[in-house]
């Protein structure tokens, strides 16, 4: 077996350089200098004092207004947009529901007509709709619209206070309706961030106390993914308070997470390679600078694949999706940054004693590539068992991904209210109660706006769509020349009989010259979002595909082989989708969120390369110096201890969303988890090293190595 002999004499500065000549001189000597390292300590000191106080502002530039989980130029948002000129921006419908099983008494309608008084003192406008009771006598309704701009949506828990007051013993009361839906989803992500980044923290630090098996080394790998995270959040407030940045609620939960699991694969290869350099040189200086030599091209690149491939969620006309990739992006390329700079740092200033109790020296023993000290007789056996019958190995994974894979027919697309939370809220249960003795849409009629030179057309025509009860003239904008009516349908604004009876609307309405009609509400944004969701998938996943294959193109230098990993990337995802119905149809769920197949797609496609990456840049190396054959062994042997803690770690981050209330944030968890975990186990372990080995040296072509 060939040795790399063990270096006995440090070469000056100048050497050193020529010797990284492939690095820019700042990535691989700034950090690991002997006086620069100083320099750059106080400068990342610097840079937090200036960034943690605008991070600490991120919520302030958060956009969770009412188009802000909308699509762009769709009839929902259009008439969001044109709420405000009826003064009617922010004004969402509120009900309060009454209930006696066996019929109401005569206290409790004098209760109910008691609410009145202070309910009108939180309705927009001091308005409320006479109350309403059911024909089997049994419940009661009272209709307001609720200003969540003016009234503030701290103040909305008002209206359930002064609903819930003096009831006599037996009555039930309920508020529900669109402010309703809208308060307890964003309730629900109160204080969502503060016990994500618990969570990430604290399952990173168990995950990273395994894996290194060290009192003190794990602490600097999450000293540089919390300066990632200061980092990116401040480069997101200024680029949302001055550059337009969109951020929302779900964009900002989800932000630690990513930077914390991609920041510690970041880290883990870094000081896997780094211990290996510290093997073969006395100055740990020279070793942090061949380590960063050889890390920086996989980490760059990586970090831009994920960067690019999010960054295609700007492409969507899905304003939250949208938010999502540019949000995501950001964090990413904070956390490559930290870790190539910070990091290295850190390991250089404290020395060889940060491995303690397993330090490593240089001695006669230290070996080259596959063999130092990542290397372990499992991924020895590995290799050598994926070597022993490459064709039958790949033919076997792939067969079995493509069969998970059909998990996905176990399951639905499209969540309804009450099936969107681990545990109803009270907007749904109230709903639930509306339903029971009143026309399902009371609680969120849709909202039709026409040029006012049509008005009696277009009620005539509302009014005359079959599943319509009611159609009234709401509000006239202040020049006179459009008009608002609100329109009462008798489903569940959840339902498919409602999304249908939009559609039927929209065509009627469309239809009608000079009318310039608009139909929006809860159940047009539903309509309206599960089509855009079609539309940016259509878009968004061929381009993300491309970057994804440019860089692996450009990383590689080849094109089979690339075109072979990309494909590999593609049953990946069927299977994690596959794997993630079986296990949300385990946990009690029957159907997953509709954002959840272009989400995934886009995350496990950007994040699950980055394996790939790590692998097939080291196999790349490992190739040139001793075959094909050799070289994918080695690559695999190499890569494989430091590689599997970093699925493990990014898996177990985004295991966090797991235990989360929101269905889709669950979906979201669970499919990227088993997704990345496929990658880590089955995927790059076996899948790819198999193909590579039976492709041979045609996996490289058209270069020569």
């Amino acid at each position: 077996m060939s040795v790399r002999t063990p270096i006995t004499r440090e070469p000056d500065q100048e050497t050193k350089y020529r010797t990284l000549r492939d690095v820019p001189r700042a990535a691989s000597g700034l950090p690991a200098g002997r006086r620069s390292e100083w320099v750059m300590l106080l400068a990342v000191v610097g840079v937090l004092m200036l960034a943690g106080p605008l991070a600490g502002q991120i919520q302030d530039v958060e956009d969770n207004g009412p188009t802000s989980a909308l699509p762009r130029g769709f009839d929902s948002t259009l008439v969001e947009e044109e709420l405000p000129t009826f003064a009617r921006s922010g004004v969402m419908p509120t009900v309060a529901v009454y209930e006696r099983a066996g019929g109401l008494t005569p206290a409790d309608r004098e209760a109910i007509a008691g609410h009145r008084e202070p309910l009108s003192g939180l309705a927009a406008g001091g308005e409320l709709a006479p109350t309403r009771f059911s024909n089997d006598g049994e419940a009661a309704l009272t209709v307001f619209g609720y200003d969540m701009q003016d009234g503030g949506f701290e103040a909305f828990e008002q209206i359930r206070e002064a609903v819930g007051s003096d009831l006599p013993a037996g009555l039930d009361a309920l508020v529900t309706g669109q402010s309703a839906g809208f308060y307890d989803q964003v309730a629900f992500f109160d204080g969502l961030n503060t016990r994500i980044l618990g969570a990430s923290v604290l399952v990173v630090a168990i995950l990273l106390l395994l894996t290194y098996r060290s009192p003190a080394l794990w602490l600097l790998p999450l000293i540089g993914v919390g300066v990632a995270t200061v980092l990116s959040e401040a480069v997101i407030y200024g680029l949302a308070k001055h550059a337009d940045l969109p951020v929302d609620g779900q964009s900002g939960g989800l932000l630690p997470i990513l930077v914390f699991g991609v920041g510690t694969d970041y880290a883990l290869l870094l000081v896997a390679r780094y211990r290996e350099e510290l093997h073969l040189h006395r100055d740990r200086h020279v070793a942090m600078a061949a380590a960063l030599r050889r890390c920086w091209g996989p980490i760059v690149a990586s970090a831009a694949t994920v960067v690019l491939g999010l960054s295609c969620l700007l492409l969507a006309d899905l304003n939250s999706t949208r938010s999502l990739g540019a949000v995501s992006a950001v964090g990413v390329a904070c956390a490559a940054v930290a870790m190539l700079v910070v990091l290295p740092m850190l390991l250089v200033l404290l020395g060889r004693w940060v491995f303690w109790p397993f330090v490593p020296r240089p001695d006669s023993i230290a070996r080259s590539g596959a063999d130092v000290s990542q290397s372990s007789a499992l991924w020895r056996r590995v290799a050598g068992f994926v070597a022993g019958a490459p064709r039958r190995i790949w033919v076997g994974t792939a067969t079995a991904l493509a069969v998970l894979a059909l998990g996905v027919l176990t399951t639905s697309i499209g969540v309804s209210d009450e099936e969107q939370y681990r545990t109803a809220p009270e907007s749904v249960t109230g709903q639930a109660a509306l339903e029971d003795h009143f026309p399902a849409g009371s609680s969120a009629p849709a909202a039709a706006i026409a040029n006012a030179s049509a008005a009696e057309e277009v009620q005539a025509t509302v009014a005359a769509t079959p599943r319509v009860t009611d159609v009234t003239r709401s509000a006239d904008s202040p020049d006179g020349s459009r008009i608002l009516f609100s329109v009462v349908m008798d489903s569940a604004p959840d339902s498919a009989a409602a999304r249908g009876t939009v559609t039927d609307l929209r065509d009627r309405l469309h239809g009608l010259d000079g009318a310039d009609a608009l139909v929006g509400g809860d159940t047009a944004q539903e309509v309206d979002v599960a089509s855009a969701r079609t539309q940016d998938a259509l878009v968004v996943a061929p381009v993300v595909l491309g970057v994804v294959l440019l860089v692996l193109i450009l990383l590689l230098r080849a094109v089979v082989g690339p075109l072979v990993l990309l494909a590999t990337v593609v049953l990946s995802f069927g299977a994690a989708m596959g794997a993630g119905a079986l296990a949300m149809n385990a946990m009690g769920f029957g159907a997953v969120d509709v954002s959840l197949p272009l989400l995934a797609f886009v995350f496990l496609v950007a994040l699950g390369v980055d394996y790939t990456i790590f692998l097939m840049s080291r196999v790349r190396e490992e190739v040139k110096e001793f075959g094909h054959a050799e070289g994918v062994r080695r690559g695999l042997v190499a890569t494989g201890a430091v590689i599997t803690s970093a699925g493990l770690v990014l898996a177990g981050t985004f295991s966090v969303l797991i235990v989360m209330p929101i269905v889709g944030m669950i979906g979201l968890g669970t499919v990227i988890a088993l997704g990345i975990l496929i990658d880590t186990f089955v995927v790059r372990s076996l899948l790819v090293p198999a193909l590579a080995t039976d492709i041979g040296e045609r996996f490289w072509w058209p270069s020569r190595l």
